[in-house]
């Protein structure tokens, strides 16, 4: 700046007064002299003023630049001291060469040159070694939360203090609402019979119990029917009642156990949600997930992640009743009437309860003139299946209506009805595609229902309290027209599935379960039948011997038996080795794990009622009730099956679900 205003702005005018002043002299002094001598004496007076001007000016501008320069630097500086923000280098063993004032106040040194990162931070250490050369990442370090950029080639780690900020959205995810409803189960069945009194002092003990849980964690709750509450939490007390595991179900069953009325609840959540009216369905939908699983448990839902389950550890009680039998009979006559056609289908690897049921909703629909469908897939049974399919053939009027997956794909159109059996998975069913054809689709299932579930069922019939699919068809029979359609094949397939699913009546066995035995027994069913379905070859013994002989125990009482890993074992022959584990001495629960004909890992488990190992397969993506349950694993061997197992049992008796 001062060279452009010494050569361009005064040297250049400066030559050309001298110039000037010089030619004009010569000019006139031949003229006349004095002019000459004034010309000159005013140049030199213009010159020195020329000069004084242009040494004043270079003055002012070095003043301003060097003022300009001394401001530029100390910003520098100060921009590099007490910008807040933290600044470190280090040299290439990781030693720290220098950090601006604003990192050294977070740490008790009051030097660290010199100083090691691992001893520093190792969290700063991580950061500078690892695979990510740019943008910005988070780290933790002691009570502080920095955004860190790393400049390897410099060595440079610059660190922004981000501590408020995630103080504030931990602050704002501690307070997002949470929605919870709270539904006593069986309430309406324990209080028909009692007198004001007692009726009184029910309302009183629960209500006392619910309230005061509600005032130690700060929860607004508020009765809003007589089996119904509602509260209202964030998600800090959310988090603070799951670290607890929801200890408020097992002190409302004990209290009211002491008064000979067990009293269970079922509280289903909704969180993270913003919108009001989502939460309030998410709530619901919990609940509804939660009842369908049989009570006594909590279900907590949110728009994305994945469903939690606390409790559910107890049997749960028969509590459905007649009335709504008679409702769902009465609402799938309606659906079957409006359809052209109907199809039945059940789970892969069909037992005697998907065919025995598959059956009765057949007898149903042509009870109301139409005709029905039961869909299987021929190589896909069990020696037991195999010879009621043989039986069956004896019946030219029933054979004629059980069709394979592709028929029936072929032939359902939009007004078909398809009815599902003993599964609501749609990864379970025989086929997937007939399931998606179907733009009517009904559910009848006996098991605990599971976060994976058919789309927009039209009708949902599950009774987690039933001893098996069978067993609720049989009572849809007795509301329907025209009982004489239903054949002695179809009684006995109905009863054979019942017979299986409760072992001869000795598990899941409620008073409706003989009411429904008796019933198919007054229609005809073959008991001499029953059991010869059931009878089993000298293979098939030897393989179920087999299993048996593997068995381990682990943890108290909790059996395990596995199979080769290249050793194929039919599904039954897995489930009657569990079942014949649990018979023995000591042993409060078995597991089986072998390979299945499908080449998928299936472990089947069971229980006398203490352990709930439908949680246990619930941990590795299966499902059931809380004393048979199972699952099949895809892609892992006997041996990986075999730890995944052992990490759920060991969750469960931990307390964690």
């Amino acid at each position: 700046m001062q060279d452009f205003f010494e050569k361009r702005m005064l040297k250049y005018p400066l030559y050309g007064l001298i110039a000037a002043t010089i030619i004009l002299c010569v000019i006139t002094f031949f003229f006349a002299w004095w002019l000459s001598l004034a010309i000159f004496v005013a140049g030199i007076a213009s010159i020195t003023a020329m000069f004084y001007f242009e040494h004043r000016l270079n003055a002012d501008v070095q003043e301003y630049v060097s003022n300009l320069t001394y401001r530029i630097k100390r910003s520098e500086e100060a921009a590099l001291v007490e910008m807040p923000m933290g600044i470190m280098l280090y040299d290439e063993n990781y030693n720290v060469q220098w950090v601006n004032p604003f990192m050294a106040k977070y740490f008790d040194k009051t030097s660290l040159i010199g100083e090691s990162l691992e001893e520093v931070g190792p969290e700063f250490l991580t950061v500078i070694k690892g695979e990510k050369e740019q943008g910005i990442q988070s780290i933790a370090w002691r009570e502080h939360r920095f955004d860190t950029i790393v400049k390897r080639r410099e060595r440079i780690l610059y660190l922004y203090d981000r501590t408020e900020y995630y103080d504030l959205n931990q602050k704002y995810q501690a307070e997002k609402p949470a929605l919870a409803i709270i539904f006593l189960d069986n309430y309406d069945e324990w209080v028909q019979g009692m007198d004001d009194r007692r009726r009184s002092a029910l309302n009183n003990l629960v209500t006392s119990m619910l309230t005061n849980w509600a005032r130690e964690h700060r929860i607004y709750l508020k009765r809003i029917s007589s089996d119904r509450f509602m509260a209202f939490l964030n998600a800090e007390k959310l988090a603070k009642l799951e670290e607890e595991k929801f200890t408020l179900l097992d002190r409302i069953r004990e209290r009211t156990s002491k008064q000979n009325i067990p009293l269970t609840l079922s509280i289903g959540i909704g969180y993270n949600q913003d919108d009001l009216i989502n939460l309030a369905e998410l709530a619901q939908s919990s609940l509804d997930l939660a009842l369908g699983r049989g009570g006594d448990q909590v279900v907590i839902k949110q728009p994305e992640g994945q469903v939690r389950f606390y409790g559910g550890k107890t049997n749960p009680m028969e509590k459905r009743t007649r009335v709504r039998a008679r409702v769902i009979s009465q609402a799938l006559q309606e659906l079957i009437t409006q359809s052209d056609q109907v199809f039945v289908m059940g789970h892969r690897y069909p037992d005697m309860d998907v065919i025995g049921s598959g059956l009765g909703v057949m007898r149903i629909a042509e009870m109301n003139n139409r005709n029905a469908f039961v869909v299987v897939e021929p190589g896909k049974m069990s020696p037991d299946v195999q010879r009621l399919m043989t039986e069956i053939e004896e019946y030219p009027n029933v054979v004629k209506n059980i069709v394979t997956p592709q028929t029936a794909i072929e032939n359902i159109t939009e007004r078909s009805l398809l009815v599902v059996v003993d599964t609501h998975k749609p990864s379970m069913v025989i086929n997937k595609e007939l399931l998606d054809s179907a733009a009517h689709v009904v559910v009848i299932d006996h098991h605990r229902r599971s976060e994976e579930f058919v789309g927009n069922p039209v009708l949902v019939y599950i009774e987690p309290y039933a001893s098996s699919t069978a067993e609720l068809v049989t009572e849809l029979f007795e509301y329907q027209p025209d009982l004489e359609q239903v054949g002695k094949i179809e009684a006995t397939a109905l009863l054979s599935g019942i017979v299986v699913d409760t072992k001869n009546f000795t598990l899941r066995t409620g008073s409706r379960t003989f009411d429904a035995a008796s019933y198919l027994r007054s229609l005809g069913a073959d008991t001499i039948l029953v059991q010869q379905f059931l009878k089993e070859d000298l293979a098939t013994f030897t393989q179920r011997s087999r299993l048996v002989e593997s068995l381990e125990i682990y943890h108290d009482g909790m059996a395990i038996a596995k199979g080769g890993e290249d050793e194929v074992f039919g599904t039954v022959i897995a489930a009657q080795a569990a079942d014949t584990m649990l018979s023995m001495e000591g042993v409060q629960a078995s597991f089986v794990i072998s390979l299945r004909p499908d080449k998928m890992i299936g472990i089947s488990a069971r229980s006398l009622g203490d352990i709930n190992v439908q949680v246990i397969m619930e941990k590795i993506g299966g499902g059931g009730h809380l004393s048979n349950a199972a699952t099949q694993l895809k892609g892992v061997t006997v041996k990986e099956a075999e730890h995944q197992l052992l990490t759920a049992i060991d969750a469960y008796w931990k307390g964690e679900t």
